[in-house]
């Protein structure tokens, strides 16, 4: 299934001229792809995944890796370890390269799909 990209996303990447931009687009096209639902926009000067809330948003400081902090992490339940942290609130997945995209894909779809649940029970 194709992802359904927002053209504001598509050209604030093109313009961020980001070293890892390939990656970057890869991890984008994974998250939308998790579920038709998910929508992005520039939110805080950055790309963000949101449903029925914020989900997650590139940080672009990182030159080394992909990071995508997870806003409210801590309650999504990750039996895969993908999520770095131990805030009260926020988590952080880093990729490290294409491969390791590659390698960590189940892992991302599981997490975007346990948000979805949580957001769906919410009263």
């Amino acid at each position: 299934m194709q992802a359904k990209t927002n053209p504001e996303v598509d050209n604030f990447l093109k313009e961020k001229k980001h070293p890892l931009t390939l990656e970057i687009q890869e991890v984008r096209r994974i998250i939308l792809e998790s579920d038709h639902r998910i929508e992005e926009t520039i939110k805080w000067k950055t790309p963000t995944f949101m449903y029925k809330g914020n989900i997650a948003s590139f940080f672009f400081n990182a030159k080394k890796f992909v990071s995508l902090m997870f806003h409210k992490g801590a309650l999504i339940p990750d039996v895969s370890g993908l999520l770095e942290g131990d805030g009260k609130e926020s988590r952080v997945a880093r990729f490290y390269g294409l491969e390791d995209i590659v390698k960590k894909k189940g892992a991302l779809q599981d997490i975007i799909k346990e948000w979805i649940k949580i957001q769906d029970t919410k009263k």
